[in-house]
């Protein structure tokens, strides 16, 4: 008798394609065929075997520096970006690695990609690359020179949306047909219409805002957002990495699972790829949602022409090869269909956003930062500012400028301070040829969402 445990005992692992091949076998035996004939009737219907892919050893594939330490807190911070890229350059799947001015480490784990990192690979899509926040992106409107800009602050204060969760019922906005049905057409993105809809053209809370400011080349008042895909995507990140892990746990078991990758050639890939797409489609609609809506509440005129936007915590396809750009910014012309050639790059409330173009520098992989990222965590910055006021905070670093924030209440933990030094993130940005600064937005205000989890009841208890 054929059944499972003699093809186990054959030496074949079970599978789906078990029951097909007992039954090719048993139908092979009925004909009087010998074994060599039954293992060939196995053999057709038997998975190829899978070649395993070791790490490769520290050291053997180098990556580059587009950044130089320039205080204690900088050395310390680059050595561990460091640490996490020569973890990153043992993946089997990885051609190449490059790391920006603004890089900081984003997790504990080894091998974690750091923000400011980009990693380039062969056939392979690793979520943990992109992060949950997936398709992080900025986006401006120009709305003339003689718009009030205190007016738009108020108007984004009205019809912007931070904090946890998305917009209540009878408050919410539906994305385009368009994408909604792509969001149906996909097997990762079926089950997420509904939050697509809830959590449409809201910005979320850390580190994204709402800023306004005026063009220091044409006069024209701005506003520039800063939010990624929201729940939809972190809800695309965890059903990715579900497959990554499952699928890597054989191709190659010494691969950590925060570094599990889709094959982009696989059914599962392709289908990762094009949510992948419409995430995007839907982050930038859901961008310039807030800025029409602003815009109809001023009765603002809108420079269509002007607009633009870019992504950064994303996965971009370029001669065969996947770019994982974690905090960091595409700067070739025609890395997306609508791209426009420039780029935004903020550096924090109080500094101008640089509008860059890209100078497709291949050490930095063709990529550059995308803001001024950080040198220690917000608590050791909390810790720095003991005995301060986040209002004493706010009057020191931010004078002048109309800073609010969404929760009423501030949080200090994302003032300039708690970021790297403006002056020389740019400066590092010239230096290294990664980008060419073509104009200035000069910071009027910007709204954040404060800190809206301080009356959590987890943060009472503690």
């Amino acid at each position: 008798m054929i059944n499972g445990k003699r093809l186990i005992d054959m030496g074949y692992k079970p599978g789906p394609w078990f029951p097909a091949a007992i039954a090719a076998a048993q139908n092979e035996h009925g004909r009087g065929g010998d074994e060599a004939a039954i293992r060939a009737a196995i053999d057709r219907l038997s998975p190829a075997p899978i070649i395993t892919r070791a790490l490769r050893a520290a050291g053997e594939l180098p990556f580059n520096l587009n950044i130089i330490p320039e205080d204690e807190d900088e050395v310390a911070n680059a050595a561990a970006v460091e640490a996490h890229m020569r973890e990153l350059m043992r993946l089997p799947t990885v051609v190449a690695g490059s790391v920006m001015p603004d890089a900081m480490p984003a997790g504990s784990q080894p091998g974690t990609i750091p923000v400011g990192g980009v990693i380039a690979t062969e056939n392979a899509i690793h979520p943990g690359m992109h992060s949950s926040d997936i398709c992080c992106s900025m986006a401006v409107t120009f709305f003339g020179a003689h718009v009030n800009a205190a007016s738009l602050l108020d108007a984004g204060m009205e019809l912007s949306h931070f904090g946890g969760g998305g917009r209540p019922r009878g408050e919410q906005f539906r994305p385009s047909d368009e994408i909604m049905a792509a969001f149906d057409a996909n097997p990762f993105l079926r089950p997420l219409s509904s939050i697509a809809i809830e959590h449409f053209a809201t910005q979320g809370d850390g580190n994204h805002f709402f800023y306004v400011g005026r063009s220091e080349r044409t006069g024209e008042i701005a506003l520039v957002t800063h939010h990624g895909s929201r729940g939809p995507g972190a809800k695309l990140y965890k059903a990715g990495m579900q497959v990554a892990e499952r699928q890597t746990r054989e191709a190659s078991p010494d691969t950590p699972r925060h570094n599990a990758w889709i094959a982009a050639d696989s059914q599962e890939g392709l289908d990762y790829w094009d949510a992948l797409q419409t995430i995007r489609a839907w982050t930038k609609s859901s961008h310039f949602k807030i800025h029409d809506l602003v815009a109809e509440a001023v009765g603002a005129w809108v420079d269509e022409v002007g607009r633009f936007w870019n992504e950064h915590n994303f996965v971009f396809k370029r001669g065969g090869l996947f770019y994982h750009g974690k905090g960091a910014t595409p700067a070739w012309s025609d890395f997306a269909e609508d791209a426009s050639g420039l780029t935004l790059i903020p550096l924090n409330m109080a500094e101008p956003i640089l509008i860059a173009r890209g100078l497709d520098n291949p050490k930095a992989l063709g990529f550059a930062p995308h803001g001024a990222g950080r040198n220690f965590s917000r608590t050791q910055y909390l810790k720095r500012h003991e005995g301060k006021t986040p209002a004493e905070m706010m009057a020191e670093q931010t004078p002048g400028l109309d800073i609010r924030f969404f929760s009423g209440i501030p949080d200090a933990s994302e003032l300039p301070l708690a970021y790297k030094n403006a002056a020389t993130v740019r400066r590092q940005i010239e230096e290294f040829g990664l980008a060419e600064i073509v104009d200035e937005i000069m910071p009027i205000g910007s709204i954040m969402a404060g800190d809206w989890q301080q009356d959590a009841p987890w943060r009472k208890k503690r």
